[in-house]
Parts: structure tokens; sequence; C-alpha cells
């Protein structure tokens, strides 16, 4: 082939063409997308878009090429002179070829990293929407398909069709030395073939799907086309990068940064078996791709590959399902048929069916609230203490403020004073434990699906059990008042009542979940109001202490009297009463019986007690005995002396008065005697001194006087 600038003319010429091609197939994309709400459609409108750069590269690299010729041939014809006459040099005159070389050196470097620019930064921002898409609190859209999915299909594989076959073009005019260039354009052509081709795959799934799949297909094509402009991208880069330090051959075309080798393959696909011939040979050192048994094996090679797909497909089919666990079938993302435990599933092969098997016995916890790391923190939170680690994202939780003087609440005209008096807030963590009931896996599965978006640990099946079983804990925390929280009854532990009622809510959802227990790791009130909860709690134990103490004393005490609490509370009601009696007896004469027979009673408890009260009763009955037998004693004697003061007065009088004084007078030592009359009366006094029964003067040694 001739080189000159007809042939650069022409590949300006199918530069051109394919910058027209390229748009038009951007702007398909892009208005078919938007027309019709596909995502996917628009997406792929991202690639095509990107491709623009390079088919502008191209047509000023052909025509500078072009000019380049024509400057040549201009050259070869004839010497040129300046306005003086003199001829210029030869390398000053070629303006063209300077501006050639500049272009390889600088503008096609820059439109390469440009390209990879775009390429990245469209897959940057694909990626934050994806992130950000179905966000409740931000308007972002949602991910879309489109209500004409048959023309889709019909768009999305003539494109596929036409890029090919015009990149399959390109790869053969590439051959030609002067045409190298154009396997930059054929890349971009077969990258849109396979755009094309992967958003046609996803309308066939989306055609046969279930209605109530998540398009699960078309967002991996997403994801798809968002990895392969990343890996566009960075080849680009890299070629860039070794394109500076690779050694430069006379009258050889740089091949620019954006002509990629991974595409290039799939444009021209013939030219792998000849390098995978041209390495057989390099290995084996001779020339074994022309021998006999190689090429038997190029012939059957489609048989091979044919069976080596029905034999891998095949095995898809058998799925063996353990004891502990339970399986289903999928067709295309839809459950069909029974449960399968303990034994082989046998389905249609990959991608028709798929199998989901899951462990059964395995117990799965679902924390009902923030996440929280606890690695690195104390054993033991206190309530009045601040943990900053965990303090970040507290789950608090509405309770009744408990009871209070509802009276005082309601004539306060400040309404946050009276939701206080209503509502108090605490702070748990609860996390659930649940697991797949038996023989209910259909119905797990048909809950919900597991789509797990960005940025979020759960999946829509997890975050759905979490929103009922939340529901619940809120309803059954906020009926209970603030001392039933924080210290629940023993007979109704708060776990038990937490876990019952999502368990109802759970069967009444039909979600085939069973729940194994509930944990509160930590439950307190928030920040450091906690501290005052702990004296409160305290002040009380202090109240209840004395109390305690009170009623032990009192108690000691009544055993102590009465002999027992019980015999106590009935003599106690029964002296109320019999008080209650004696005022109406005052009154009423037939209430004085009443209170004679009741005082009778309660004397006769008391004394069956023989505790104290008994032994005071029964001494003040003894003592009144005795006083009683000591007055009928003396006046026994007084009626018994009677007949001798009748008979002699006077000597009666005179005898007792010496009897009086005898015993008055014989404790005294002194003793003086008044007499009215001396001559009548006549005295026998004998002094004597009463001695002792041991008289130690009596026997003690006197030492004789010198």
């Amino acid at each position: 082939m001739r080189i000159d600038h007809h042939a650069y003319q022409r590949a300006t010429g199918v530069a051109a063409a394919g910058l027209f091609a390229q748009l038009a197939i951007a702007l398909a994309l892009l208005i078919f997308g938007k027309s019709t709400e596909d995502t996917t459609a628009v997406i792929a409108s991202a690639w095509a878009f990107s491709g623009l750069v390079v088919w502008l590269g191209l047509i000023l690299i052909f025509h500078q090429h072009r000019l380049e010729r024509l400057e040549s041939l201009e050259m070869e014809g004839g010497a040129r002179l300046d306005e003086g006459g003199r001829l210029f040099a030869a390398d000053d005159a070629r303006v063209a070829r300077k501006r050639l070389g500049q272009m390889h050196s600088y503008m096609m470097p820059a439109l390469s990293v440009l390209y990879a620019l775009f390429l990245v930064g469209f897959a940057v921002g694909i990626d934050w929407w994806m992130g950000k898409e179905g966000d409740a609190n931000a308007d972002y859209g949602t991910f879309g398909v489109s209500t004409a999915l048959g023309w889709q299909l019909a768009v999305a594989f003539g494109i596929a069709l036409l890029s090919f076959i015009f990149s399959r073009f390109l790869a053969g005019m590439a051959v030609q030395p002067a045409w190298a260039n154009l396997r930059g354009g054929a890349g971009v052509m077969v990258g849109n073939a396979l755009v094309m081709l992967a958003l046609g795959v996803g309308s066939v799934f989306e055609i046969l799907r279930d209605d109530n799949a998540q398009h699960t297909i078309l967002r991996a094509i997403v994801w798809g086309i968002v990895v392969f402009m990343v890996v566009v991208a960075a080849e680009t880069l890299l070629n860039f990068i070794l394109n500076l330090y690779r050694p430069r051959r006379a009258g050889e075309a740089p091949r620019p940064a954006f002509d990629s080798r991974i595409l290039s393959l799939f444009a021209a696909p013939d030219s792998i078996v000849r390098s995978i011939n041209e390495a057989v040979n390099y290995q084996f050192g001779f020339d074994i791709t022309s021998s006999w048994g190689y090429q038997l094996l190029l012939r059957n090679v489609v048989r091979l590959a044919a069976i080596g797909v029905i034999v891998i497909f095949g095995l898809t089919a058998l799925v063996i399902v353990e004891p502990q666990e339970q399986g289903m079938r999928l067709r295309f993302g839809a459950p069909v048929g029974q449960v399968y435990q303990a034994e082989p599933m046998l389905k249609m092969p990959w991608p028709v069916d798929t199998a989901v098997v899951l462990d059964v016995n395995r117990v799965r916890e679902l924390p009902l609230g923030a996440v929280k790391d606890m690695r690195g923190l104390p054993p033991v939170i206190v309530w009045g203490e601040e943990v900053a680690e965990i303090d970040r994202n507290t789950n608090l939780f509405l309770v009744g403020a408990g009871s209070r003087d509802r009276s005082v609440s309601g004539a306060s005209s400040d309404a946050s004073a009276q939701a206080t008096d209503q509502f108090a807030i605490v702070e748990a963590d609860i996390i659930l434990q649940y697991r797949v009931r038996d023989q209910q896996l259909d119905k797990y599965l048909g809950f919900s699906n597991d789509i797990r978006s960005r940025r979020n640990a759960l999946d829509m099946r997890e975050r759905a059990l979490k929103a009922i079983a939340m529901r619940e804990v809120t309803r059954a925390m906020s009926a209970r008042s603030l001392e039933e929280v924080l210290s629940p009854p023993t007979d109704k532990p708060l776990v038990d009542v937490l876990a019952r009622a999502i368990q109802d809510a759970f069967d009444k959802s039909d979600c085939g979940v069973e729940v194994v227990g509930l944990s509160i790791p930590r439950l307190r009130p928030p920040g450091k109001e906690g501290g005052k909860f702990e004296e409160l709690s305290i002040a009380r134990q202090n109240g209840r202490r004395q109390l305690e103490d009170a009623q032990s004393t009192v108690n000691t005490n009544m055993s102590l009297i009465v002999g027992d609490v019980a015999r106590a509370d009935e003599v106690f009601k029964g002296i109320v009463e019999l008080a209650e009696l004696e005022q109406r007896a005052k009154a009423d004469p037939a209430a004085r019986a009443q209170a004679d027979a009741l005082r009778a009673r309660l004397e006769q408890v008391v004394l069956d007690s023989r505790a104290q009260a008994a032994s005071v009763i029964s001494n003040a009955r003894s003592m009144r005995w005795n006083t009683l037998m000591d007055a009928q004693a003396t006046a026994q004697d007084v009626l018994g002396q009677a007949p001798a003061w009748k008979v002699d007065p006077e000597l009666y009088r005179a005898r007792r008065t010496m009897e009086a004084l005898g015993q008055s007078l014989a404790g005294v030592r002194v003793k003086y005697v008044l007499m009215p009359d001396a001559k009548s009366v006549r005295l026998d006094i004998e002094m004597q001194e009463t001695t002792t029964g041991l008289n130690i003067a009596d026997y003690m040694e006197k030492k004789p006087q010198q």
C-alpha cells in the first residue's frame, strides 16, 4: 500500500464517520434511557460519550498526517526560497512535520489522559449515585427499568452488532502501518459492542424475571460497566506512563495511550489464535501447530468445549442439603418447589435455577439500634460514667415517667414540664437472637429479598425484621414506667416480655423466623443522669432499711409483749374496738356488757400468750390478792382485840403503848424516857449490849503493860 496523503485522507474520513457514529450511539442511549426511564441505558451512554475524545484525536492526527504528506510532496517537487531569495533549510521548511511531532508528543498523550479522566469521573459519579439511590432523606432518584423492554432489546443488540462490524472493519484497516492508529477507534467500538451486549442480556433477564425481583441483573450490569470503565482508564494511564520511557524508532508512528491492548484483542479475535500458535511453537521449539495431533485438537476443540460446558452445567443441577440445612430452588430469582432438608435437591442447570441453602440451626444476631464497637471498653460501665466511644451513637427509648402527681403536672402551663411528667428516656442496647423455623425457608425467602445497599451492613430482609422488632420494643417500652423498665418484677422479666411481643409480630408477618432469645447488655438512663438514679436508689434503700429496722423492732417488742405479731394485731384491733364500746357505753347500757366481755376475752388472749404482758397481768393479780389478804388479816386482828378494849380501855391503851415503845426502842442505843408523873411509874432497866457472834477484839493478844 502506498502511503500518501490520499491514504491519510481516507483515514480521516473513517475517523470522522466513527466520531458521528459514536455521537449517534451516545445520544441514542441517552434519549432512549430518559424517555423510557431506564437507568442502565443512561449509564451506558457515559461510556459512549467518553469515546468521543478518542475519535476527535484520531481525526486531528490523521488530518495532520495528510498535511505532512502534502508538505513532503511539495518539498520533493522543488526547492523553496524565502523573501530574500535564499533557500530554506530542509528541517526549517517542514512545518507540518514539526507540528505532527508535537501532536504525537503532547496532544495525543493529553487526550489520552483526558479520556481516562472522563472514564474515571463517570465511574465515580455512577458509584456515588448508586450509593445514594433510594435514600428517603434526599431526592437522588431511584433505579428505573425501561417501560419498553422489547425496543430496548432490539436497540441494544442492534448497536452491539453494528459496533462489532465497524470495529472489525477498523481492525482490518489498522493492519496497514499508515492506519495503525485506528486500533484505538476499533477498541472504542468493540467497547460499545460489549456494553450493548451486556445491556441486551440484562434486558432478556428482565423480561423473564419475576415481578417481585429487584432488578438484580441490571444492577449487576451497571456495576460491571463501572468496573469496565475503571479498567480501561487504568490501562490508558499505564500506557501513558510506559510511553514516557519506551524508546522511539525512526519512521515508526507512536501508538497513543488510549489504544487499548485488551479491547484490540476483542476487535481482532483471530490474532488471539495466531498469538497462541506462536507461543506454543516457541515453547516446544518447533512448528507443533502443523502436526496432525494439534490439527485434530483444533478441529474438535468446539466439541470438547461443548462437552465440558454441558458437564459443568450438569453439575450445577444437583445440590446436597445437609441435615442442619434447608434448601430451595430459585428460578430466575423466584422461589419454586418445596423445602429440602437432609436430602439431595435436583434443579435445572444454572443460570435458569439457582439454589439457596441456609444453616437453619445457626442462631443469628440482629442489633436493634445503632451497632457499637464495644472493644477496648471497660468490662463494667456504671450509670453515671461517660464513655465517649459508645455515647456517639445512643439507642434511646421512650418510657412512662412512673407514678407522679397528675394534678401538679396538669396545672403546669409548660409543655416540656408536662411531657417530662408523663414520659422519660432510657438508653438500651438490645440484641435479638433468631433463626429460621423448620420447614419454613420458603416463608423466610418470600418475606423479603436479601439485597444489601452500599454503606449498610444489613440486607433488606434483616432491615425489615429489625423494623418489626423495633416497633414492638418501642411499643412495649412506652407502655411501662421507668421503674418497671430499669427494675422489672421477677415474675415478668423485661427480656421475656419483649421476646414474646416480637415473636407474636413475626408470626403475624408470616416471615418464618423463630425468636431464640433477647439480650440487653446495657440498660441505663441517658448520659450523666444515671448518677442521680443511683443516689435515689441509695436513698430508697436507706429508707427501706429504716422501715425494715423499725418493723423488726415492732415485731420484736410485740413478740416480747404479746407473743407473736399476729396476736398483737388481734389485740390492737380489740383495744380499738373496746375504746369505741366504752364510748358508747356511756349512753347505751347494752354496750357495757359487750365491753366487759371483750375486755375479758382480750385479757384471756394476752394470758394465753404467756408473754411479758401476761406476766405483768399475773403479777398484778398476785399483788392484789396479797394486799387483800393482808388487809383481811389486819381487819381480823383488829376485830379480835375489840373485846379487850371493851373490858378496860385504859389498860388496853397502856399495854399497846408499851408494845409500841418496845418495838420502836429495840434498835435505839440512846434512849430517853419522858414521863409526866415519876411517882406513878416504876421502871426496871437493864443496861445490856448486844454482842455479835464474832468479836475480833476478844481474840486479839493483849501485850502486858510494863
